[in-house]
């Protein structure tokens, strides 16, 4: 299983991107605490997901999907709820 970090920027103002947040929540395990970035579980390449992404978005959006590896991280400001996502 990979973790993949999705970030993105919707530009189109008045679009109604919720087909593109319940995919993401469709994936698996899911993090999101911060507003336009997501953590999923999956067994989806970066690539595959970036791909299945590009359909439910316009074409002036941008999206950034990273595999985030090892179990390295720190956060602040998080509910413990957030902190303990996975």
């Amino acid at each position: 299983m990979n973790t993949l970090l999705v970030g993105y920027d919707l530009n189109r103002p008045g679009q109604n991107y919720s087909e593109l947040i319940e995919y993401l929540k469709a994936q698996g395990t899911w993090w999101h605490y911060l507003d336009s970035t997501r953590l999923i579980v999956t067994s989806k390449s970066v690539s595959e997901l970036r791909d299945e992404i590009k359909r439910l978005i316009d074409s002036g959006d941008e999206v950034l999907v990273m595999n985030v590896k090892g179990d390295a991280w720190a956060s602040f400001g998080f509910s413990d709820r957030a902190n303990k996502w996975q």
